[in-house]
């Protein structure tokens, strides 16, 4: 049974075939700290208010419109009833239009992930959409509205044994490459690469994503904890990271460096891994 609450309940629909679903977040949102912005003498917290940019004066909620700049310093003010002219309304309905191979998407277009789990009666119909497409390396490009009025572009895919549903941004939402700065032409020396290889090779593991955590959260709740425990009393000065200056990289010497480091990192690894098998017999 599924723990997870349901954004909304609704069915996949591609051609004349409708699967009853229901869609949940794949993402926890609890990973950031929240911090309020105080007054240093009394700790009182510091309120926003909307102010006119013309004359710095508050401006009451119920005078509040909204307005687009179509030229500068001009606006057209947009009204409740110009937005339901434009409203779509959430029919719970992911809307397949048509599959494609899954390696011909550019990732930068993925943005957020979801399940669907099949709902009473799509049972059936959902393990088989799943299982074709695991066969055969499609997704299902759809239209769904998640939260009104936003409609998205999305992806469903076969994930280990359930359909997903990812988000993904529209071609004008991504910025051209064009728009860097323009790229240094430099050719790399086969002695280069062939290190650079062998760095990579000796590097190279299964990915693991348990391994990675989010040190910045963690080491950030320590200090939070001390200065509860100790009453905010000053800690420990921390010394401040020096900034590299700019000067000319010997690639080839800092990639041979690394390897020989990683090398003795793995063999020190290997002999722990050795240890530990032979107390264990």
């Amino acid at each position: 049974m599924l723990t997870m609450r349901a954004l909304w309940k609704g069915a996949i629909s591609f051609g004349l075939v409708n699967i009853p679903v229901g869609l949940y977040s794949a993402i926890r949102h609890t990973k950031t700290v929240d911090l309020d912005l105080l007054r240093e003498s009394d700790h009182s917290r510091i309120r926003y208010k909307k102010v006119a940019e013309s004359d710095g004066e508050e401006v009451p909620k119920e005078h509040i419109v909204k307005g687009y700049e179509y030229q500068k310093g001009k606006y057209v003010v947009l009204t409740d009833e110009d937005f339901a002219r434009v409203q779509i309304k959430s029919n719970q309905i992911v809307d397949i239009k048509e599959f494609v191979k899954l390696a011909e998407i550019d990732p930068r277009f993925f943005d957020q992930p979801y399940y669907l789990a099949p709902e009473k009666g799509g049972a059936k119909a959902y393990a088989l959409l799943r299982t074709v497409l695991e066969k055969t390396g499609l997704v299902g490009i759809a239209k769904v509205v998640i939260r009104p009025p936003r409609e998205h572009l999305a992806a469903v895919k076969a994930l280990d044994g359930v359909l997903t549903l990812e988000t993904m941004h529209f071609a004008d939402e991504l910025r051209d490459l064009t728009e860097l700065s323009e790229m240094p032409k430099t050719t790399v020396a086969p002695k280069e690469l062939a290190m650079a290889e062998s760095l990579l090779e000796t590097m190279t593991d299964k990915w693991g994503p348990t391994k990675y955590h989010d040190e910045y959260r963690k080491n950030l709740m320590k200090v939070i904890e001390q200065k509860v425990k100790t009453g905010e009393k000053k800690l420990p000065a921390v010394k401040s990271a020096q900034p590299t200056k700019g000067k000319v990289i010997d690639l080839v010497s800092l990639l041979q460096q690394s390897l020989g480091e990683t090398t003795k990192a793995q063999k020190r690894k290997r002999s722990k891994q050795h240890v530990a098998h032979r107390k264990a017999a």
